[in-house]
């Protein structure tokens, strides 16, 4: 670390000031998010250092990062129409099809990251209450079931029944293919594979909004909300630490804004 032209030597001579200095130099060259991460990485590893007694004191506790506040997040979303006509342009008699429709829907119906998604296995969709429930893993090691959506149930089911894997509890549902015969492997869907096939379904389905795996989150929360339904129930369906982070989610205002840009009538 260095603040200015004085170089540390030692982890004891880190003070807040140096600190705030390095804080501040790194403002002139990355952006404010970047930076108010970098501050979180330095405070998580001085306390890890003051549980550990190797210094006192946590220098960047008392050091406040640039303010930087996001009320809406850039992810694309689409209306219920577009992710409606997406859905339904997936063929259904391919078993890549199949798996394709049941990924997106999931990620819809249950605002659930792609990370999750592609981590499930053939056990994590379940009956109960004679009703299909998925069972999802989450950053931290946090596991978060939701009931099925009728629709998703329906998808779910019909990729299981064609693919043949609940035969095998631990087996990875949603699996990358082999070679042009669109055999499924017995390795999980890579995350950046998941990408192109959504860009590519997209592109199919005629939808020019340059979407990406988030986008479905997004769009399932939008529309939850969009039907009148609370932002703190979105919170606990969408497994996020607070209401707030739900509303990056919430582009209702986007229709606001277009409608309202409609109204100049030249």
């Amino acid at each position: 670390m260095v603040a200015g032209a004085q170089k540390i030597a030692e982890l004891v001579d880190v003070e807040p000031v140096r600190v705030a200095a390095f804080i501040e130099q790194l403002g002139q060259r990355l952006a404010k998010p970047s930076v108010k991460q970098h501050l979180a990485a330095l405070r998580v590893l001085f306390d890890w250092l003051v549980v550990g007694q190797v210094i006192a004191a946590n220098p960047a506790s008392p050091v406040r990062g640039p303010k930087y506040v996001v009320r809406k997040g850039k992810t694309a979303v689409l209306s219920a129409e577009e992710a409606r006509a997406l859905l339904d342009s997936i063929p259904a008699d391919t078993l890549v099809g199949l798996r394709d429709r049941a990924l997106i829907a999931t990620m819809i119906y249950t605002f659930a990251r792609v990370g999750a998604v592609i981590k499930m296995r053939a056990k994590d969709v379940y009956i109960q209450n004679r009703r299909t429930w998925i069972r999802l893993h989450e950053k931290g090691g946090k596991r978060h079931e939701m009931p099925c959506h009728h629709l998703l149930d329906t998808y779910l089911n019909e990729y299981l029944d064609a693919s043949r894997i609940e035969s095998d509890p631990k087996a990875y549902l949603f699996r990358s293919t082999s070679g042009r015969g669109g055999e499924l492997t017995e390795n999980p869907l890579a995350q950046p594979d998941a990408y192109r096939m959504i860009r590519r379904r997209a592109m199919a389905a005629g939808i020019r909004t340059k979407i990406g795996n988030h986008t479905f989150r997004a769009t399932g929360i939008t529309e939850y909300l969009r039907n009148g339904r609370k932002l703190e129930i979105a919170e606990q369906m969408a497994n996020h630490e607070s209401a707030r982070t739900t509303g990056l989610y919430d582009r209702r205002d986007d229709q606001v804004s277009l409608d309202e840009v409609e109204r100049i009538l030249i």
